[in-house]
């Protein structure tokens, strides 16, 4: 399966990491954000307005659709995100099965004044450090990959460094899970990471089980109006939207037009 793949992929990676770094260091180096938990202040500030808060995602390929954007002007697509009005951005850093980088994330987060998720697949301790040294605001817990004990410690880490973490599930029990961990923020991922379909009716069985309280984020197969408008309705706080937007010349008019 591919999701197998891609934890073996980033296994090899976090030990090339551990070669050149060490954990002690990076903990000695990574500081507190100036705007600790940025990421969770902006989906709460919407979810207090009544509104639902957009994620835009700045993605070159995926392995599901392969390469998206040839031409990738990543900086500007950022800068096109927050002129649209975003609330976040989320930017691949996962090397070989999405063609991200972590330097994508570092010169994205110098060019907007929004907060930015690393999205990546994280399964050691030392990529949370990872993260707040490339400037992120945010980062990605996939509960199918990690263990409520390792969810739990990594949420530990990241509040110390003031970092949000939104905590990706796929099916009931992994929602279980996330909240058992103790999750602040819950995304419910409507593509199946081990089939690639997609169906937003996932989002839309799954909130009922998310208490109020706890932010809930609907991610994949968002395209339309009518998506988001049934989203709104079942009480999503936020969307998280990568190829739709990607895929459009004009972001702006893209991410008007899906507010409705």
């Amino acid at each position: 399966m591919i999701l197998d793949q891609i934890v073996a992929s980033t296994t090899k990676r976090v030990a090339a990491l551990k070669e050149t770094t060490t954990l002690a260091l990076l903990k000695s180096q990574a500081k507190r954000s100036e705007t600790p938990f940025a990421f969770e202040k902006a989906l709460a500030r919407k979810s207090a307005a009544g509104e639902i808060a957009f994620i835009c995602e700045v993605k070159k390929a995926s392995p599901s659709k392969g390469v998206i954007a040839p031409d990738f002007p990543y900086l500007k697509i950022a800068r096109d995100y927050q002129a649209a009005g975003a609330d976040a951005i989320s930017v691949l850093t996962e090397p070989e099965f999405f063609q991200g980088t972590s330097a994508y994330l570092t010169e994205i987060k110098e060019q907007v004044s929004i907060p930015v998720l690393r999205k990546d697949f994280i399964i050691d301790a030392i990529q949370i450090y990872e993260a707040r040294l490339i400037g992120a605001d945010a980062i990605l817990l996939i509960c199918s990959i990690l263990t409520t004990a390792q969810i739990k410690d990594y949420l530990g880490i990241a509040d110390a460094l003031g970092l949000s973490a939104l905590v990706e599930a796929h099916d009931e029990a992994e929602v279980k899970q996330a909240l058992a961990a103790g999750a602040r923020i819950i995304g419910v991922n409507n593509r199946n990471l081990k089939t690639f379909e997609v169906d937003l009716q996932n989002s839309i069985r799954l909130r009922k089980l998310v208490p109020p309280e706890i932010q809930f984020v609907s991610e994949s197969g968002i395209r339309t109006p009518e998506d988001i408008a049934k989203l709104r309705k079942n009480g999503t706080n936020a969307v998280l939207i990568g190829e739709t937007l990607m895929r459009s010349g004009d972001k702006k008019q893209e991410l008007d037009k899906l507010r409705g």
